[in-house]
């Protein structure tokens, strides 16, 4: 398929920012189609007056304003007219980063025949109830999609391909104002168009307008999910069977490139519900969304059947069963919500056995910092939450950047303190190595994961052996320990009734590296903490929560 592309602006009393829009666009290359739907003044005589076809911009004025929808596909047809193969919807009002448009042109010629979508990063200036609104349509989309894999279907950011979408809003009949958005994305994916998605930062700026009209548009979502919803049961059988393809982007099975799936806004609503009703209703509604999420996500499914028939061969009992995984699944919905419970209400997450924390007790009393190695069995972040006032000790936690950001979010809206203790990284260069020798010598300590790859790739890691087979460990821990030059301890914290068990153990006094032998070395360290790993796993099956293939084959990186 040929990638010739161009851009849509819709607008409709938007004009303030447009010239910087129309900047960037040109800037970037691309022709501009701006759609004026039906504007008043003195918008329209502004946008009138962008018109400058040498220099490769349009205006295309509707008299009467139509919708957003309307205004979309009036711009896709004359792009369609001209030869343009894409078109790159970016909406008026400048509440779009256009520092993400090259990483969404490169991810739409890579792959021409999807839609390629922005997935919002919102700073705080959004309004909470539109927050809620899109969070509540993210899971209609799911449903009426069957899929998980469209992470947002509003955002005025995107890039048709051209044909395919024409196809569908003559054949369809689609929404035409603010119901546009979502609609178009499900029924191109049910004609088997994928969806690709690219983070973009949205801010609400001052003094913004809104064509959003909250009882109009609500009743148009409303019978637009309605109208879908009963259309997917018609169309099943069709529906099924054009199921648009996996893409490498969206298919990875590197942890890095899971998608959160709404869980900030996912965590606030089980906040509000705790809040009213407690655990068991909060956990009542978690069951009815990991219930969701379990039967749809076919891949985590098999990598949770999978890990857990290791764990069963190893014990010798027999293979687990589709119910098994489901409380799998639940047992990490029980860890989150104890992690919340743990911030914000700690007196209610019930009693904590220690052990072996009389090193950590001398350690704490000498003011010496610590690495600590913890993983993703049990409840680590409830450790960090409950045992840093008893240690009196800043308990730093390295995480992922992609998922740190979200992550610090939820944090912030219990324990505004904490996050600053969430340190963000994607690989340990020589700054944050600095920094982070700066805590350790200030007496704070630091916990990083033992069981995640790099994200750079598989080239700093050893395959040792675990469950039966090996896997690929990360060298990361090891060659941190060997930079901060202190002791080292692993931490595991499981779940036991109505409680949870923290269980320390000396890994070393310091970790030094040869000079010669290095990668051996790294690799015995590996195999050392994969043993242990292992050790607890059996004890408590279902508190491993990496829901993804552990022991994929993967080629070498260079370090």
């Amino acid at each position: 398929m040929t990638f010739k592309p161009c851009a849509v602006v819709p607008s409709r009393n938007h004009h303030t920012v447009l010239g910087a829009i129309l900047a960037t666009l040109r800037g970037h290359g691309l022709p501009v189609i701006v759609v004026d739907d039906g504007s008043d003044e003195p918008s329209q005589s502004a946008i009138a007056a962008f018109h400058d076809p040498g220099n490769g911009v349009q205006v295309l004025r509707r008299t009467t304003n139509g919708g957003k929808g309307a205004a979309v596909v009036a711009g896709l047809r004359l792009a369609a007219a001209q030869g343009y193969s894409h078109a790159v919807q970016v909406d008026a009002d400048g509440q779009h980063d256009l520092g993400a448009l090259d990483s969404l042109l490169d991810t739409a010629r890579a792959h021409p025949e999807a839609l390629i979508s922005g997935r919002p990063v919102y700073d705080q200036s959004v309004p909470r109830a539109r927050r809620i609104g899109r969070w509540l349509t993210h899971v209609w989309v799911w449903v009426e999609t069957l899929s998980l894999r469209i992470a947002d279907s509003m955002c005025g950011f995107r890039v048709y391909p051209v044909a395919a979408t024409l196809d569908v809003a003559d054949r369809e009949r689609i929404g035409r104002r603010m119901d546009f958005d979502t609609e178009i994305m499900v029924r191109l994916f049910w004609r088997g168009v994928p969806t690709l998605h690219v983070p973009v930062k949205v801010a609400y700026p001052t003094g913004n307008t809104s064509n959003f009209r909250m009882l109009r548009d609500n009743w148009l979502l409303t019978v637009m999910h309605t109208r879908l919803c009963l259309t997917l049961l018609l169309r099943l059988p069709s529906i099924l069977r054009n199921r648009p393809p996996a893409l490498a982007r969206e298919g990875s099975g590197h942890w890095a490139a899971l998608g959160e799936r709404g869980a900030y806004l996912g965590m606030q609503l089980a906040k509000l519900i705790y809040a009213v009703f407690g655990r068991p209703g909060c956990m009542a509604l978690l069951g009815v969304v990991v219930t969701y999420f379990y039967l749809s996500d076919s891949k985590g499914r098999r990598s949770s059947l999978d890990y857990l028939a290791r764990v069963n061969a190893r014990s010798g009992r027999p293979p687990p069963r589709w119910r098994d995984g489901l409380r799998h699944y639940m047992s990490f919905a029980d860890k989150a919500l104890n992690v919340f419970i743990a911030w914000s209400a700690p007196e209610r997450v019930g009693p904590i056995t220690v052990e072996g924390d009389e090193d950590l007790d001398r350690l704490a009393a000498e003011g010496k910092g610590v690495l600590l190695i913890v993983s993703h069995l049990g409840n680590a972040e409830l450790s960090r939450a409950r045992l840093a006032e008893q240690f009196r000790k800043n308990i730093n936690v390295l995480l992922h950047t992609r998922h740190a950001v979200h992550y610090n979010r939820l944090l912030r809206s219990v324990r505004p303190d904490v996050a600053d203790h969430t340190i963000q990284v994607t690989e340990i260069g020589p700054e944050t190595a600095i920094a982070l020798k700066d805590r350790i010598e200030r007496g704070e300590w630091i916990a990083i994961a033992g069981d995640r790859t790099p994200v750079g790739g598989q080239g700093r890691t050893s395959r040792v052996p675990f469950l039966g087979e090996d896997a690929p460990f990360s060298h990361g821990p090891y060659v941190l320990a060997a930079l901060m030059g202190c002791p080292v301890y692993l931490m595991f914290c499981l779940r036991e009734g109505d409680g949870h068990r923290v269980s320390f153990e000396k890994f070393a006094d310091r970790v030094e590296l040869p000079r010669r032998n290095k990668d051996q070395a790294l690799t015995e360290l590996a195999a050392r903490y994969a043993a242990r790993l292992e050790h607890h796993c059996l004890k408590a099956p279902l508190q491993w929560f990496n829901f993804f293939d552990f022991w994929a084959p993967s080629g070498p990186e260079k370090p």
